[in-house]
């Protein structure tokens, strides 16, 4: 299974939260913003674009490595990198990258 697969199978439920949970929408609309960016997949237009996938990948992975070289576990609530996959997996299925 690819990382965006995997990060999109386990964050994506993270999504009903946006219901109830502003500061969380909040801040997974900062990550998704500083993701574009970051990819420059962000444009003149006002939709923004696709981020290409293999960059978006290839950052899951980076991302990913360092959780694990920190033995990062997921915590019940909400912090960086929860918000950091969140927004990963929202640009995956906003953009139908898999």
């Amino acid at each position: 299974m690819s990382p965006l697969a995997r990060i999109t199978a386990s964050y994506t439920p993270r999504f009903a939260e946006f219901a109830f949970e502003a500061a969380f929408t909040a801040a997974v609309d900062q990550h998704v913003a500083h993701l574009r960016d970051r990819l420059e997949a962000s444009g003149p237009g006002l939709i923004p674009q696709a981020p290409d996938a293999e960059a978006l990948t290839d950052y899951a992975l980076g991302f990913l490595d360092a959780l694990a070289e920190s033995d990062w576990r997921e915590p019940a609530g909400h912090d960086y990198a929860v918000c950091r996959l969140t927004a990963i997996s929202w640009l995956v299925r906003r953009h139908d990258l898999l």
